[in-house]
């Protein structure tokens, strides 16, 4: 066995894992139709990893309707939604897992069809992306947005709030904020995608104001200790860009270190794709900046993994689709076992086949034994 870093235990604020590897946030378009509520198969999912991983991080959740952006994906703006993700928590706890859930609200990033009364996106500034959506039937370009009033900040604000609250009640561990890949923190983050001239538009601080105010709501209901944020500042993803992404990440890490959160979340580079940002950034100064628990995201794979973290350049590593195929990735990765294959075609929407039904290790290598 793999006496790796990688594999040992850490303290993530107030959370303690078991290792270093994370389940990272993965949408996967399977809640109910009607209510936004996950599933008897969700429990079955996330139980699957629970042993395995050191913190499970649940797909991206709305923290309103309003805040939907493709078919199929749970909230926790609601009871019925509450409790579903009760059963989730309680069955990962029975397991011996951690989690804790992605805030999500996606601003220009959706399609009238899902949204309420088949209103317009909201976003910080009337620019339509250059981005797909899934509406339920097919993928559709995403509709023009409106720009958020200057009064109506406070309600989203708010939103975040009574998300926090419901996730506590759902019996999360803690929870992350999504300010990355173009959804609605990123679109204020970015001058690319926000053109206000008021509090919250121009400056750094101004642009940045949003996702202070959303931080510090939620640190008040779970203690920043229970808090952890996700951001992209170099990637493009959805259409969202700044003109200078290398002072973005220096004004966030800033600001962000001081504030005790149990981990930063970090794209590391463009959102699932290559591992570049520009030429004077040094990823390994920013996290030594930062001082606290880094979760390193984008691009990883075993040596990289057990690399990082070794030199320190890393605290966690967040895998996305190796997880979707592998329930028990954490094991495969330490003994360096052969890695289940993912089905692309199931990534999104659909039933059990290729959600619960990949094999463990040793289910494996009895099939193969058969075979």
């Amino acid at each position: 066995m793999s006496q790796e870093t990688l594999f040992t235990p850490l303290q993530a604020g107030a959370i303690k894992l078991k290792n270093r590897l994370v389940m990272a946030p993965l949408t996967r378009n399977r809640a109910m139709n009607d209510d936004d509520a996950p599933m008897d198969m969700h429990v079955k999912y996330y139980t699957q990893r629970a042993a395995d991983a050191g913190l499970l991080i649940t797909e991206a959740t709305q923290i309103s309707p309003e805040g939907k952006g493709y078919a199929w994906t749970p909230g926790i703006h609601s009871d019925a939604q509450v409790a579903a993700w009760k059963r989730v928590t309680d069955a990962v706890h029975d397991a011996e897992g951690k989690i804790v859930m992605q805030l999500w609200h996606v601003g220009r990033i959706s399609h009238t069809s899902l949204q309420p009364s088949g209103q317009q996106p909201v976003a910080p500034s009337a620019i339509r992306a250059n981005a797909p959506t899934f509406e339920g039937e097919k993928m559709v370009d995403v509709s023009e947005p409106r720009a958020l009033e200057l009064d109506e900040l406070p309600r989203i604000v708010e939103d975040y709030r009574i998300a926090a609250e419901n996730a506590k009640k759902a019996g999360f561990d803690g929870v992350e904020v999504h300010g990355a890949n173009g959804y609605l923190l990123d679109q204020f983050l970015k001058d690319g995608t926000n053109h206000r001239d008021d509090a919250y538009g121009g400056s750094l601080e101004n642009r940045a104001r949003l996702l202070f105010e959303v931080l510090d709501v939620v640190e008040d209901v779970w203690g920043a200790d229970r808090v952890g944020l996700r951001l992209s500042p170099f990637s493009g993803v959805n259409d969202a860009t700044d003109s200078d992404p290398a002072a973005l990440a220096d004004y966030l890490i800033d600001r962000l270190k001081d504030r005790g959160h149990a981990y930063l979340h970090m794209i590391e580079g463009q959102t699932g794709g290559p591992r570049d940002w520009p030429d004077e950034v040094d990823i390994g100064a920013l996290k030594a900046r930062y001082g606290g628990v880094w979760m390193g995201n984008n691009g990883y794979d075993r040596d990289l993994a057990i690399s990082r973290v070794a030199e320190g350049k890393a605290d966690l590593v967040a895998f996305g689709v190796p997880y979707i195929a592998n329930p028990d990735l954490a094991k495969r990765l330490e003994r360096n076992a052969e890695l289940n294959a993912p089905d692309k075609d199931t990534f999104y929407g659909g039933g059990e086949a290729g959600y619960t039904d990949y094999p463990f290790l040793e289910q494996a290598a009895m099939n193969a034994h058969i075979a």
